[in-house]
């Protein structure tokens, strides 16, 4: 059952729902862990943490009970935070599905909502992981810790944001903070987010979403007056700031904690998916934080592992409770004993775009980096072959291509989930392949790239690609990475190219685990876009590959030796509890946001569009809510610099007493020396306009 929040009276007010849900017992531990508490009923509660400016968080709170009474059972007990914007009321039945398997073994867990999102109270935070959003997070972590039915130690977890925030707040080591597990999750904002991926302009579903769901007010009441105009529908949209930071610099060091490793000295558990686009921050965060740190990455996308995709999937809350008990109750769980860093071994499958299990295997590495890999070089030769020995000098030229790429990134289109078959990009592509091979060849680690280039233009960007070519000639990509030409020194003091002139310029592929088995061969592909991912560069190009001779481009590989491993035993996911009244009428994409559903080009003008949709509906105990989505992207190739991306969002919550509908439209176009930004917000109420509100800017291009 649901009940509105009702104020509380000070920091420590807060409202027991009633509701009562069962004991879900979850499986054994692994051989080396110790006995699991006792298992406990579970209950959701509503709490308020009052700020020093007078604004309060609001904040479910799932606690363990002693049965049917929904008493909470006798404590303290460890406390673990998931501190989100993304709505904690609408999003229960996730919640209570996922943290049930925590509250079982004893742990209380909150869900509290961001300043200005959801149910929580102020204006909307100015953007992703601000100052105040962390301050916050301090001052809740601290009120958590001091509640009587609080042990006082708080670890944090998180899939994408929470992930994010949790190892920024490691960062700042607030006291009661004792462990963090990340999950799908980067501590590099620029190279590594969805706004600017590998340096260059990326528009994602998620930002335009993100932005129309920040303009609602909490549920179920949905109040609508003055304060909720100012606070948050009229707040300015987060993409308008982010397409104005299109360099690295103070604006993404704010955050990222790629410089700041060694001022984690907590513990910290990394897990990753190798079709993900967060998966670079494991190794990095097995090599540079200072603290108790392990890592492990296994076969799915953007996704908890006990709900994956593509199988296989395995219960990863049973290694979480392990290692939270080690860091908050001061358990011998085994958990360090084992080695730092589990990895699922990826083999070959056919390319997407949808897999319903990867072939592989289980394997644990001590750590990184891992001493036995060995790095094989290999050289693009004139015959488009991929050498052992460095050939006479040539030169390769291509024709940039800006539609070329929309096969390359997957349905979201970055780097990650199941990509198709890579043959109509790499026909626009710079191919080069290995002879089939002898035997199977195992990879893990970062592919580099080693080019020297040149182009005729002042803007170009490269795009590198590693692929596995079948017998039958389909073609699995592997790995992938972009860099922006004019980054090739700085990516914080960009430079025009200088047409003509050679430089060298390192591609280090996105993290990657592979096996190439005999009678397959390996591919190199080069080009100049990964179109609709990444924002074409503005002018017509040619670029230049330079093969063989003493400043040959060449292919380094990870390649790791045939041998025997130890092979980690990780629990199948288990049952999850589902709580009532909340049901999914129609599911969206698989990935949640809009996907490639349509491609066309027209030959006789150039242009190319790319339509991605999607679509969705849940019902709640208070009323139904539909979303709708569609963006177009569009570009010309003789005419790059006019590409263009139009985006239509729709939020509809129909009530007993109204419907609200909330819009959004963006249309974000460029020419060769600006981008310029058309956004709209409606809320219309039984059909009747009650608010509408604008932006209208131009950005200049900064090398992009």
């Amino acid at each position: 059952m649901h009940r509105r929040p009702i104020p509380g009276r000070g920091a420590a007010g807060w409202l027991v729902l009633i509701l009562l849900l069962p004991v879900f017992a979850a499986d054994g531990w692994a051989s080396s862990a110790k006995a699991s508490p006792a298992q406990y009923a579970v209950s959701l509660q509503e709490a308020w943490i009052t700020l020093p400016d007078g604004v309060r968080l609001a904040a479910d709170l799932y606690v363990p009970t002693d049965g049917a009474s929904g008493t909470m059972a006798k404590g303290p007990f460890p406390v673990l935070l998931e501190y989100l914007p993304y709505r904690k009321t609408e999003s229960r039945s996730r919640n209570y599905s996922l943290y049930s398997y925590f509250v079982q073994q004893g742990y209380v867990v909150a869900r509290v909502d961001i300043r200005g999102t959801g149910n929580s109270e102020g204006r909307l935070i100015p953007h992703e992981y601000s100052d105040i959003e962390q301050e916050d997070g301090e001052v809740a972590i601290d009120w958590l810790s001091r509640q009587p039915w609080s042990s006082g130690k708080v670890g944090m977890f998180g899939i994408s944001w929470g992930g994010f925030n949790a190892i920024q707040m490691a960062v700042r080591n607030p006291p009661a903070l004792k462990a963090i597990i990340a999950v799908d999750a980067t501590e590099d904002l620029y190279q590594d987010d969805v706004h600017y991926m590998d340096g260059i302009m990326h528009l994602d579903s998620w930002e335009m979403s993100q932005d129309l769901d920040n303009a609602r007010p909490g549920a179920p009441d949905y109040v609508v007056d003055e304060a909720y105009f100012k606070n948050r529908f009229d707040t300015e949209p987060w993409m308008l700031t982010y397409k104005k930071q299109q360099r690295d610099g103070p604006f993404w060091d704010r955050a990222s904690a790629r410089d700041k490793h060694d001022r984690i000295r907590i513990p910290t558990f990394h897990i990753g998916g190798w079709y993900d686009g967060y998966r670079d921050s494991l190794p990095r965060m097995l090599e540079k934080a200072t603290g108790p740190v392990k890592a492990l990455i296994g076969p799915w996308i953007h996704a908890w592992p006990h709900e994956p995709y593509p199988e296989p999937g395995m219960e990863w809350r049973r290694e979480a409770v392990r290692w939270f008990d080690q860091w908050l109750r001061g358990i011998d769980t085994g958990i360090m004993d084992e080695p730092r860093f589990a990895v699922y071994v990826r083999e070959w499958h056919p390319p997407g775009p949808y897999l319903e299990r990867v072939p592989g295997h289980w394997r644990w590495e001590d750590g990184w980096p891992i001493a036995r890999i060995r790095h094989q070089q290999l050289f693009p030769g004139p015959d488009h072959g991929l050498l052992n020995q460095r050939p006479d000098p040539s030169v390769h030229q291509l024709r940039y291509v800006p539609s070329t790429g929309v096969e390359g990134g997957g349905p979201v289109m970055w780097w990650g989930d199941v990509a198709p078959d890579q043959r109509p990009t790499d026909a626009f592509s710079l191919v080069y392949d290995t002879q089939p091979l002898q035997e199977d060849t195992e990879i893990l680690g970062f592919p580099l790239a080693q080019l020297r280039v040149a182009a005729d233009s002042p803007r170009a960007n490269w795009i590198a690609r590693l692929s596995d070519v079948a017998p039958d000639g389909t073609v699995t990509l592997v790995t992938g990475a972009a860099f922006n030409g004019s980054h090739r020194n700085s990516a914080r003091e960009p430079e025009a190219l200088v047409p003509g002139e050679w430089f060298p310029l390192d591609i280090e592929m996105h993290f990657t685990s592979w096996v190439f088995p005999k009678g397959h061969r390996i591919r190199l592909a080069v080009n100049n876009a990964q179109w609709p991912m990444l924002w074409p560069t503005p002018e017509s190009t040619t670029t230049s590959l330079q093969i063989g001779g003493t400043q040959a481009s060449s292919l380094a590989l990870p390649i790791v030796p045939a041998g025997p491993g130890r092979s980690p035993e990780f629990q199948a996911p288990v049952a999850s509890p589902s709580l009532p009244g909340y049901e999914d009428i129609s599911l969206g994409t698989s990935s949640g946001y809009g996907e490639v559903s349509a491609v066309t080009r027209n030959p006789a003008s150039g242009e190319a569009t790319a339509v991605a949709t999607n679509a969705g509906a849940t019902q709640y105990p208070w009323g139904r809510e539909d979303y709708r989505e569609t963006i177009e992207h569009r570009t010309w190739e003789k005419e790059p610099w006019k590409t263009s991306m139009k985006g239509s969002h729709e939020i509809e919550v129909s009530l007993p007493d109204r419907t609200l509908l909330w819009q959004a439209e963006l249309n974000f176009t460029s020419d060769r020396e600006n981008f310029y930004y058309r956004y709209t917000r409606r809320l219309l109420e039984n059909g009747q306009l009650l608010r509408e509100k604008s932006w209208d800017d131009s950005i200049p291009r900064d090398f992009q």
